[in-house]
């Protein structure tokens, strides 16, 4: 259940949407889940490189995992999970990948979760982005979920 408003915020550059991502990704603790969507080149995986990159122990790449599916990181706040349910068919198949147990204790990001259905821990953090007329910038829309209202407004402040 959604327990707070959503709140929009415009970002202006690709460095802007990496800056708010390594913010984020400086608050994230295991059992965060952050469910990302949008349409195709929104945004979603340049915000969830850069936070992933943003907590990395060791530099190295960050595919998007478009094609395995799920990309597990160490980081300095635990294990990340990044996830991309675009090609996914049922929610079922997010269990075989042991999403769920991820959402338990890894920091996990979800792009395209609403291949999950039901399977969406109430505790997420939903980050919606939408492109605009201007080429770079994006629209992002936060909506909290369960405990995350208070965490939310401490990050944009």
């Amino acid at each position: 259940m959604l327990t707070s408003a959503p709140r929009s915020l415009m970002l202006s550059t690709p460095e802007e949407t990496a800056s708010l991502a390594a913010r984020f990704g400086a608050a994230l603790r295991p059992g965060d889940v952050l469910l990302l969507s949008g349409s195709i080149g929104a945004g979603k995986t340049h915000f969830a490189r850069a936070l992933i990159k943003s907590l990395l122990l060791v530099e190295e790449d960050v595919p998007s995992p478009t094609f395995t599916l799920v990309q597990v990181y160490d980081s300095t706040r635990g294990e990340i999970w990044h996830a991309d349910l675009y090609r996914l068919s049922t929610a079922d198949e997010a269990i075989e990948l042991g999403l769920t147990e991820a959402f338990e204790s890894a920091i996990c990001l979800i792009e395209w979760p609403d291949r999950l259905g039901t399977l969406a821990p109430p505790n997420a953090l939903h980050l919606a982005f939408a492109t605009t007329e201007e080429d770079d910038a994006r629209t992002l829309t936060l909506t909290p979920g369960d405990g995350w209202a208070p965490r939310l407004s401490e990050l944009l402040a």
